[in-house]
This record gives structure tokens, C-alpha cells and sequence, in this order.
């Protein structure tokens, strides 16, 4: 009985490495994959804070989940899981995660500014949500201008 190794060295057969064929990380790649990271930090606590109202940590007793209106229920507990998903999606540097951070970013902004009444999160959170969207709009034009064509 032959060594299937032994076949192996004989008709040249080497092991693959996986590091000898990745290419290094661009500058504005890894910027934008530690932009990612950080993203996927804050939309984690973001989420879990939602959560927490959904599940009443942390409430004032009298203003359980139930005692707010609809517009606000269903806001909690659409960014309470819209949050999470991103946040998974944004630590793997998976493209769906920035579609579902950018969907939330936007969400949140649009809720802020045509129904203040939902969260009131004012114009200071409004300008933070809009600032990350515009360095991520930014670090993303950037690692695709240093990948060739």
C-alpha cells in the first residue's frame, strides 16, 4: 500500500498557504474595515439599548413598553433588531451590513427630523448620525479608488 503523501511529492504537489496569495490591505481599506468595526460597536450598543426599553430595564416604573404609543413601540423594536443585524453584518465587513447600518443611519435621521415626537433625539444626535454617514461615504470612495479596475 503506497503513501497517497508520498504520490503526492512525486507528481510536485505542494501544500497551499493561504497567505502566500492574499494581497495586503490598502491603507483606505483597512481604515474603512476599522471604521466598520467601530460602527458595529456603537449599532451593538444602540441595538441593546433599544432592547432594553422593549424588555423595561432600566424604566421608570409607569412607563413600561406598553404605556408609549405605537408610533414609539414600533420604532423601538424596529431599531432594537434593524441595530443588531447591522452591527453583525459591520464586523464581518460584509456588504449587506453597511446597506442595513445605512438603512438605520437614515431611518433614525428621517424619524428625528419629520416625527420628533417618536423619540426626540434632536438636532445634536441628527448631525452624529450624518457625520458617521459621510466618513463612511467618504472612507468607502477612498479603498475603491485604490483597487485597479
Amino acid at each position: 500500500m503506497t503513501n497517497p503523501d508520498d504520490e503526492d511529492a512525486s507528481r510536485g504537489l505542494e501544500p497551499v498557504h493561504a497567505e502566500e496569495d492574499a494581497h495586503p490591505a490598502s491603507p483606505w481599506t483597512t481604515r474603512l474595515v476599522f471604521f466598520l468595526r467601530i460602527m458595529a460597536a456603537v449599532s451593538m450598543l444602540k441595538g441593546l439599548y433599544h432592547w432594553s426599553r422593549v424588555v423595561g430595564i432600566a424604566m421608570p416604573s409607569g412607563e413600561g413598553f406598553e404605556t408609549h404609543s405605537i408610533a414609539w413601540q414600533a420604532s423601538t423594536v424596529f431599531f432594537a433588531v434593524l441595530d443588531l443585524v447591522a452591527a453583525v453584518g459591520l464586523w464581518l465587513a460584509a456588504a449587506w451590513g453597511a446597506v442595513i447600518w445605512l438603512t438605520s443611519v437614515v431611518s433614525m435621521i428621517a424619524l428625528d427630523l419629520f416625527f420628533p415626537q417618536v423619540f426626540q433625539g434632536g438636532a445634536v444626535f441628527d448631525l452624529l448620525e450624518f457625520a458617521t454617514l459621510v466618513i463612511y461615504l467618504w472612507l468607502a470612495l477612498k479603498a475603491a479608488q485604490e483597487r485597479p479596475a
